[in-house]
């Protein structure tokens, strides 16, 4: 049994001219609490379109794209899933979208696909997945990272290393319900989380099953504990670790989240979306038969 789908993992793609990549969910320099924070569009400001495409003018084309497949890319942290998709786009010539979004300040493994591998996304976003995040266990947030101020719980006896490790085995293994993070694209009453959670309201999220196939503690220096985790479509990262921390009675929120694996896909098939070619060659893109084989073996 797996998770239920996340209707903000829908594929998005970016086709020309491209969309303004996520503005709701760029992080803005000047304001606390920024995860989905849109401070600059409130002020009347706006990005200039070079920005917004993914970084400055197309390079004029003068050999064929390459063929439909799939890019892997490494996103850096403060740079959006779609933009990323653009800047992909803008460099192979077609249009493209991705295989599940990262937040903008998570980093990792996004699955881009480009031309008629588009169509064929839905398949790569129901894989497995793998991240590693660090959990600052002195506190909570209201975003559950470190985008929201920090709300420290006073712990007079840190919990040791096994007693965490326990906890995780027992508490976050298999199938269980999880409540989404406040600041989350889930929809409630017709509108996105976020949207209530940047007035100030507690949008009513419900509990949902997940299921996590591993879990591990890798390393443990209070309040820090680093966590790597095996688990299906539909999990929150920022949820485990508010959640751990309400269990061992201290703080919790994620102070890094990276993305390691999205199914067949790691970080060693990854670039970063900037050390890709202007001109993107063939041999950049892994072609769509071949990604469609790899989820099969």
């Amino acid at each position: 049994m797996t998770a239920p789908d996340k209707p903000e993992d829908r594929p998005e793609t970016a086709n020309d001219p491209p969309p303004s990549p996520e503005p709701e969910n760029r992080p803005d320099d000047h304001a606390s609490g920024v995860r989905y924070g849109d401070a600059s569009r409130r002020r009347g400001g706006r990005k200039p379109r070079s920005e917004r495409n993914g970084g400055g003018r197309r390079t004029p084309r003068t050999e064929p794209p390459p063929p439909p497949g799939i890019v892997v890319v490494d996103k850096p942290t403060g740079m959006s899933s779609m933009t990323v998709v653009s800047i992909v786009r803008r460099k192979a010539g077609l249009k493209a979208g991705h295989a599940g979004t990262l937040d903008p300040l998570a980093t990792g493994v996004l699955v881009v696909g480009i031309g008629a591998a588009t169509k064929h996304l839905e398949s790569f976003m129901k894989t497995r997945k793998g991240y590693r995040t660090e959990i600052d266990l002195s506190a909570f947030t209201a975003t559950d990272d470190r985008e929201g101020e920090l709300q420290t719980v006073e712990v007079t006896t840190p919990p040791e290393r096994d007693v965490v490790a326990a906890m995780l085995a027992e508490r976050f293994t298999g199938i269980f319900h999880q409540v989404p993070p406040d600041f989350s694209a889930k929809k409630v009453g017709g509108q996105r989380a976020y949207a209530a959670a940047r007035r100030g309201d507690a949008p009513k999220l419900e509990p949902r099953p997940v299921e996590v196939h591993e879990i591990a503690l890798v390393e443990y220096a209070w309040p820090i504990a680093t966590v790597e985790v095996s688990c299906e479509k539909g999990f929150y990262v920022r949820s485990l670790a508010r959640d751990l921390g309400t269990a061992l009675g201290t703080g919790g929120h994620c102070a890094s989240i990276r993305r390691t694996a999205v199914g067949p896909f790691g970080l060693e098939n990854a670039v970063g979306p900037d050390d890709l070619p202007e001109i993107m060659p063939d041999e950049a893109v892994l072609p769509l038969e071949d990604a469609l084989a790899m989820l099969t073996d």
